[in-house]
Parts: C-alpha cells; sequence; structure tokens
C-alpha cells in the first residue's frame, strides 16, 4: 500500500474528527438552559442552596467551568484540551473529572456490548448464510421469520420483555445492575460471576434484537452472489458443497459484513444507553443518559467526542486492512 495514500487517509481522519468534535462542541450551546444554573435549581429543590446567594454561587460555577467567556474563547480552550484528552470536569458529579467517569465506565459497557456484538455477528452472519445456501436443509426456512420478528425489535424493548418474564415471573435473573449490592468491585471470581450473572438478560436482549439483521443482510448478500462466475467456475472444478459455501460463496460475502462489524465495534463505546437504562447496567450508555438529564456539557462532550474518536479509528483501520481481507482490492499511486 503506497504511503502517500496511507497519509492521506490519516489526513482525512483528522479533518473529520475535528468537523465532528466542533459540531459536538456548538450543538448543546443552542439548548436554552444554564446547565450551571439548571444544576444549582435542582440543588435548591432539595435544599441544598440558599436563594439569596444563588447568583453569587451561580458566577463562581461559570467562572470555574469557563462559561463565563465568549464563545470563541470556549471553542478554543474545548479543542485545545481535547488534544490531550482533557474532557474536562463534570458539573453534576464535581469535582470529578469526565474522563475518569469513563474511563470506569468503559470497561462494562466493552466487555458486555464488545462481546454480545461479536457473538451476534458470527451467529447471525452463518444463520444468514445457511439459510440462503440452496442445499441446507429445509427445516432452516422456518428462521426466516422470527430473524425478521427480532431484527424489528429494539434492544430496550426487548430488555423489558426479558425483565418481566426471567426477573418478575420467574426470578431466575436480577432486575437491575451490573454486580449485587454491597459488592465491592475487583477480580476476585466470586466478584466476577456475579457481574457475568447480572450481565445475561442484557447481553441476551442484545443478541436477539441484533441477531436477525445481521442474519437478514447476510442472507441477501449471499443470494446475490450465488449466481456469480465464480461459483458456477467452482462448481465447474468438481468441489464439494462445503468448499463452494466457505472458500468461495461465503468469503466475498463477507466484505460487506466486515464492513457494517467494524462501524458496529466503533459504536460499542457509546454503549447501548437505553438497555443500560433499562437495566441499571453501570456502562457508560448510563453516564451518558445521566448526563443529558441534567444537562452536563462536560460529560457529553466526552462521550460523544470518545465515540467519535472510536467510529473514526474504526473505519481508517478498515480502509487500511481491506486489501488483506479482500486482494482484489489494491491501493496504487495515480
Amino acid at each position: 500500500m503506497p504511503l502517500s495514500y496511507i497519509l492521506k487517509r490519516i489526513g482525512v481522519f483528522l479533518v473529520v474528527i475535528w468537523l465532528a468534535a466542533s459540531v459536538n462542541f456548538f450543538i448543546p450551546r443552542l439548548a436554552p438552559v444554564n446547565p450551571v444554573r439548571e444544576k444549582l435549581l435542582q440543588a435548591l429543590a432539595f435544599g441544598g442552596a440558599g436563594k439569596t446567594n444563588m447568583e453569587k454561587v451561580v458566577k463562581a460555577y461559570e467562572e470555574k467551568f469557563g462559561l463565563d467567556k465568549p464563545l470563541w474563547q470556549q471553542y478554543v480552550n474545548y479543542m485545545r484540551d481535547l488534544m490531550f484528552l482533557d474532557l474536562g470536569i463534570s458539573i453534576s458529579n464535581f469535582p470529578k473529572r469526565v474522563f475518569d467517569m469513563i474511563i470506569t465506565a468503559m470497561p462494562w459497557t466493552l466487555i458486555l456490548l464488545g462481546t454480545t456484538t461479536i457473538l451476534a455477528v458470527i451467529l447471525g452472519t452463518l444463520a444468514g448464510a445457511l439459510l440462503a445456501w440452496p442445499r441446507t436443509p429445509g427445516f432452516f426456512q422456518f428462521l426466516v421469520a422470527p430473524l425478521l420478528t427480532l431484527s424489528a425489535i429494539p434492544y430496550y424493548l426487548l430488555g423489558l420483555v426479558l425483565v418481566y418474564i426471567f426477573s418478575f415471573t420467574l426470578k431466575i435473573f436480577p432486575i437491575s445492575g451490573g454486580y449485587s449490592l454491597g459488592a465491592i468491585p475487583s477480580f476476585k471470581l466470586s466478584f466476577l460471576m456475579d457481574a457475568v450473572y447480572h450481565s445475561i438478560l442484557p447481553a441476551f436482549s442484545i443478541i436477539l434484537a441484533s441477531i436477525g439483521s445481521w442474519a437478514i443482510s447476510m442472507r441477501g448478500m449471499m443470494i446475490s452472489g450465488l449466481g456469480e462466475d465464480y461459483i458456477n467456475f467452482a462448481q465447474a472444478k468438481g468441489l464439494t458443497g462445503r468448499e463452494i459455501f466457505f472458500q468461495y460463496a461465503l468469503r466475498n460475502a463477507l466484505l460487506p459484513q466486515a464492513t457494517s462489524l467494524a462501524l458496529s465495534l466503533g459504536f460499542v463505546v457509546s454503549g447501548a444507553v437505553l438497555v443500560e437504562v433499562v437495566f441499571g447496567y453501570p456502562g457508560v450508555g448510563a453516564v451518558l443518559f445521566r448526563a443529558i438529564q441534567t444537562f452536563d456539557y462536560f460529560v457529553i462532550y466526552g462521550v460523544v467526542f470518545i465515540l467519535i474518536l472510536s467510529i473514526g479509528i474504526a473505519t481508517l483501520v478498515l480502509d487500511l486492512v481491506y486489501p488483506l481481507i479482500d486482494p482484489r482490492i489494491v491501493y496504487q499511486d495515480r
């Protein structure tokens, strides 16, 4: 791969990150709400602040978070801090730093969504390929209707159904939380088993809701490729059905799936917001949800920026490894 192409792609990646980060900065500012004042009003409602000194407190906090400066200066400071991954201090959880909050929640999200995404892709891809393969036993066709139904159900709605069945009715799994009350997070086997036990329902809801989409897309790509010349050539060579399925049909249909997988893994870091809220799971999605509720600018900035960065990196890496996935793709200087 030419060095000039790699540098060009890295340059495009940096421009995209800058534009997305700029949009990330300006859009929340369009809301007609002062985040500091909003938080103090909430504290006042619970007796946490006095009315007489409220304006002084608001001004002090605005100065602390730089909200009293002109918008252009806030933007310059924001971009400078992003270069060093300094995401600021949370307004709602002062004096916690946003980066620390995200790092604390990130392992929960990465393990849950990373594992479930990969499992859903593997199972959905194999199911879709088998549904399209003419030599597959006929009873596999009965999976089409359930997979279509699952692909249309949102994660959180399926999560609510699972909670009702397995938590309220059968009482097999806990209703919410990432671990039992009173447990202290650690790497001990007992805590890890407890965390796995609490993650089964949210993981199951994500896999069931996404496996249908992967299977339907893979089925469509397999069907469109069955009439191609390379399939006819493989049959003319006398190859077995297993060899044609894995080496020709499945391999050639995997390229679009690889693109979708890379983008899905990029989205993993933001968490499944509604799933984590439904199950009370301590991931990045729950952190983002609470930040939106309290207009916590800096936490919203931080989570969205990490999401933008991860998607950009995933797209860049995928673009650079495409020739390894499909030898037919060759990048050359003109």
